[in-house]
C-alpha cells in the first residue's frame, strides 16, 4: 500500500509518500480501508518534534489522527463490528495514523460513521469535534444560560464549539477575522468580534464578562492573562495551545486541554450530525500525495479551512 511517512523530526520536507507493508490487526484492533484522514495542527506539532515529551512516536511514523473508512479486517477478540462497516475514529497520537490506504485502529475507539455526509468528509469530525466537546463540557462545565468567548474561532474546533455551545443554550461570542464572520454567525454565534486588542489595559470585548473563555490560539502569558481578565469571578479559562497562570485569582480556574479518544462521545457527535444539529464543513479535498504541501501551507499560515486527505483514486 501507499502511505505518508517521516523518518525523522523536521519540517514538511521530511514527509515522504512511499510504499509500505499493509498492516495486520492484532488483538483488539481493526484494519480500516481509509476513505480519508484530515490534517490537524497536532500532526504538524508531532512531526516537528515539538510534542516529543508528550507523544513518544517511533520512526518511521505515519501521521493522521483522524480516520474515516470501512472495516477491512478484524483482530482477535473484536466484537460488534463487521467487515464493510463504515466507521470513524480518533487514533492514538503515539501510534501510526491514517495517512495511508489502510490503517489500524483500536476497536474501542470506533464509532459508526455519519450516514448523512460523504464518508470521506466525516474524517473532519473526530479530533476537532472531540476537542470542542471536551473543552466546553468536560473541562469548563459550560451550561445553558452561561456566556462563552471562543477566541480564534475560525478553525474546525471553533466551528464545532460554536455549534455545540449554542445547542447547549449558551450565549456565544467568537473572535475571528472579518472574512469568517458570516460563516461563524451562520453556525450560531451571537456575535463575532473582528479581533481582540491585547494592547489595551484592560482589554474590552462586547459581551464581557464571560463565564467561560475557550482560547484556541497560542497567546503570550500577558495575552492569556488579558483574556482571563474578561471572565466573571469563578469563571473558567480552557486553552488548547497554552497553559494559564497557576493562581489567576478571583476564584477563576484555568486548564490546558489535551484531547483524548472517546468512542461514546464521538458516537454522540455523529448522532448530532445525522440529526442535522452539527455541521461538518470541508474546505479542501486533497490527495494523500499532497500531504507535504498541506503541512507546508499550514506551517506558513496559508492553510485556511479544514483539509481532508484522500488516498488512491477516490
Amino acid at each position: 500500500m501507499r502511505a505518508v511517512r517521516y523518518h525523522r523530526y523536521g519540517g514538511s520536507e521530511v514527509l515522504e509518500y512511499e510504499d509500505v507493508a499493509r498492516p495486520v490487526p492484532g488483538p483488539g484492533q481493526v484494519l480500516i480501508k481509509v476513505a480519508a484522514t484530515s490534517f490537524n495542527p497536532v500532526d504538524a506539532g508531532i512531526r516537528g518534534g515539538y510534542l516529543a515529551q508528550v507523544y513518544q512516536i517511533g520512526f518511521p511514523h505515519i501521521p493522521g489522527v483522524d480516520v474515516a473508512g470501512t472495516v477491512a479486517e478484524l483482530g482477535v477478540g473484536v466484537l460488534g463490528w463487521n467487515s464493510g462497516d463504515a466507521v470513524v475514529a480518533f487514533l492514538p497520537l503515539d501510534a501510526d495514523g491514517a495517512a495511508a490506504e489502510y490503517a489500524l485502529a483500536p476497536a474501542d475507539s470506533l464509532a459508526a460513521a455519519p450516514a448523512s455526509v460523504a464518508l470521506a468528509d466525516s474524517a473532519a469530525l473526530p479530533e476537532a469535534g472531540l476537542t470542542a466537546w471536551q473543552s466546553l463540557f468536560e473541562v469548563a462545565a459550560l451550561a445553558g444560560g452561561q456566556s462563552v468567548l471562543i477566541n480564534g474561532a475560525s478553525g474546525a474546533v471553533g466551528g464545532y464549539a460554536i455549534q455545540l455551545a449554542k445547542a447547549a443554550g449558551a450565549v456565544v461570542t467568537a473572535t475571528a477575522k472579518a472574512r469568517d464572520a458570516d460563516r461563524l454567525l451562520d453556525y450560531g454565534a451571537d456575535r463575532v468580534v473582528d479581533y481582540v486588542d491585547y494592547t489595551q489595559s484592560p482589554i474590552t470585548v462586547d459581551g464581557a464578562p464571560f463565564d467561560v473563555v475557550l482560547n484556541l490560539v497560542s497567546t503570550t502569558d500577558e495575552q492569556t492573562e488579558a483574556l482571563i481578565g474578561l471572565l466573571v469571578d469563578g469563571g473558567f479559562h480552557a486553552g488548547t495551545m497554552v497553559f494559564g497562570p497557576e493562581n489567576p485569582g478571583r476564584g477563576i480556574r484555568t486548564q490546558r486541554v489535551f484531547v483524548r479518544s472517546d468512542a461514546a462521545q464521538l458516537a454522540g457527535l455523529v448522532r448530532r450530525v445525522d440529526a442535522g444539529e452539527l455541521r461538518i464543513e470541508v474546505a479542501y479535498r486533497r490527495h494523500l500525495a499532497d500531504a507535504a504541501a498541506v503541512h507546508d501551507e499550514s506551517d506558513a499560515g496559508r492553510l485556511h479551512g479544514k483539509t481532508i486527505l484522500v488516498p488512491g483514486d477516490q
